[in-house]
This record gives C-alpha cells, sequence and structure tokens, in this order.
C-alpha cells in the first residue's frame, strides 16, 4: 500500500503546486500511478492567495479520483463566517475571531478581492457578494478524516482511546496536546497537521506534517508506504525515521 500526503497550504498555491509535482515524480519513479493522494486541510488563511488554493483544489479533486482534501480548523472558520448571519467556531478562543490578524481570515478575503480593511459588518456582506457558492459547497463538503491501508488520516488528530466512529468531529480538525502529548499506540497510523513543526516527524504512532507554510516553511509532500516514510524532495526521497519518545 502506497499513500501520498501533502501538509497545510494556507493560501500558497505555488507551494502546493510543487508538491504535486513531487508527487507525480515519485510516481513516475515507482511506476504506481494509482495510489491516493490525501492533503490534509487548512488551504486558507495566512498566506496570499486562499483562492487560488480552494480553485485549485477543487479543479484536482473534480477530475482526479485519487485526490481527497480533508477539512482544517481555518477551513472551517472561512466556512462558518460565510453563514448568514455569519458563526464563530466554538473551539476558537474566546478573545478571537476568524478576522483576528492571528488567524488570517481578512488575508483570505483579500484574496477574493474584498477590502480587508471594512468593518466587520460590511466585510460580511461584502464576502457573501464574492466567495462562490461553488466554493462555499466545497467547504461545507470537506471530509474530517480518511482511511487508508494503515493509515488514519485526519487535520489535527483524534482523542486517544476513543473509536473513530465515537470522535468529537471538531477534535479532528482542533484537538493538540491530549493527542500529542499521548505515546500509545492508536491502531493506525494517525497522519496529520495543524501543529506546525519544523519537519515532518514520525512519532511512530503519528505522523506529523505540518511544516509550516503559513509562517514561511516549506509544504512538506510524504510518501507512506505501510509505516514507513519519505519526504519527497527536489531529488527525490528523503527517509523520516521513527524516533523514540521522550
Amino acid at each position: 500500500m502506497r499513500l501520498y500526503a501533502i501538509g497545510d497550504v494556507h493560501g500558497h498555491p505555488d507551494l502546493l503546486h510543487d508538491a504535486l509535482d513531487r508527487i507525480e515524480a515519485d510516481r513516475t519513479q515507482t511506476g504506481d500511478h494509482a495510489a491516493p493522494v490525501v492533503q490534509i486541510g487548512d488551504l486558507v488563511d495566512r498566506g496570499p492567495d486562499s483562492r487560488g488554493v480552494i480553485e485549485a483544489l477543487m479543479d484536482l479533486t473534480a477530475r482526479d479520483p485519487r485526490v481527497t482534501v480533508l477539512r482544517g480548523n481555518h477551513d472551517n472558520m472561512f466556512a462558518l463566517f460565510l453563514d448568514s448571519p455569519p458563526r464563530v467556531d466554538p473551539r476558537l478562543r474566546a478573545d478571537l475571531t476568524w478576522l483576528h490578524p492571528r488567524l488570517g481570515g481578512r488575508d483570505t478575503l483579500a484574496s477574493y478581492g474584498v477590502d480587508p480593511d471594512l468593518p466587520e459588518d460590511r466585510l460580511h456582506a461584502q464576502a457573501l457578494r464574492a466567495v462562490p457558492k461553488a466554493h462555499r459547497d466545497f467547504l461545507n463538503a470537506l471530509p474530517l478524516s480518511a482511511r487508508h491501508g494503515d493509515c488514519l488520516l485526519v487535520h489535527a488528530g483524534i482523542r486517544p482511546g476513543v473509536a473513530l466512529e465515537a470522535q468529537d468531529p471538531s477534535d479532528l480538525y482542533w484537538i493538540r496536546h491530549d493527542f500529542l502529548d499521548d505515546p500509545r499506540d492508536h491502531g493506525p497510523l494517525v497522519v496529520h497537521g495543524h501543529t506546525p513543526v519544523d519537519r515532518v516527524e514520525h512519532h511512530g504512532n503519528r505522523l506529523a506534517i505540518d511544516t509550516g507554510a503559513a509562517y514561511g516553511g516549506p509544504l512538506s509532500a510524504v510518501v507512506i508506504e505501510a509505516r514507513q516514510v519519505w519526504l519527497l524532495t527536489p531529488d527525490g526521497r528523503q527517509e523520516i525515521r521513527p524516533h523514540a519518545p521522550a
């Protein structure tokens, strides 16, 4: 079983296309043109062209059944903002909204031609006019998880010890330390993003692939065979070995 996965894109279509090119190069090397590709969510916010990322992945998933795109917490916050009236994700800190500079919602709206300096009520009205319904439908339809072979892919992680069908859906795109700090075997290898790391980390029970594209870092693409993992680079595969838990 071979599987490709791409980390959090955060509004960088150029990095996304580069990652897809590295996957195609690996397909050519292996001769495997059937292996699935999963993008781990967080298409939007912080980067310069969230609209371009959504359009690229809408087009790709429409013509390529091998590709799945998951819902990240930033995608969910964007979709909730586009409701009438706008809604706030209940897992978001009480002192923040999606429009706070830390989260990047105004950057996303700017990519749709909306003036990001407008007051919030006018910003919402313009967003409803500017964001195509097809984009909203795409965001609202994004799945929360994907299972391929011995891998479970989610945006943020899982609640340890809870069966997948019993998980709180919001944990799958929001959870952090209750998952990250738990060394137990989760059954499948959990492949996730959400919490940036300097480089792809293989913890044996989980694989962290968000390498901070939102903050000027690279967008990582990996290939997984059973529980062996390689980072895809312009020069080919680079093995990511599991490290012992702290």
